[in-house]
């Protein structure tokens, strides 16, 4: 099952009060980076995170769920509907996440 729009456009209205939220379409889902940082994504409709320090700090009770078959474990974001929560989830998260991989040149 793949992603829908409206589900995206509802998580990027909750994190609009962040600078720098981007997303890229990749089969079906949507990856969120944040100030050039992959954050997480929105798979099957379900908003999830990097295990990162700063998110397991924050939401110690969250559940670890496969983003897809064969994915790597992310946290499931329970409370969407807080924008408040998700522009601190995001923020505490930034110094925890992987610089981008810079791309080598053929």
């Amino acid at each position: 099952m793949s992603s829908s729009r409206e589900y995206l456009d509802f998580i990027l209205e909750q994190l609009s009060d962040l600078d720098e939220i981007s997303y890229r379409a990749m089969m079906g889902e949507f990856i969120i980076y944040y100030r050039g940082k992959i954050a997480g994504g929105i798979y099957d409709d379900r908003l999830l995170v990097k295990p990162v320090r700063g998110a397991i700090e924050l939401m110690p009770e969250a559940e670890y769920e496969l983003p897809y078959e064969g994915g790597r474990e992310m946290l499931l974001v329970g409370d969407v509907d807080n924008r408040d929560f998700l522009t601190e989830l995001f923020n505490r998260m930034y110094d925890d996440l992987p610089e981008p991989k810079t791309k080598k040149r053929k």
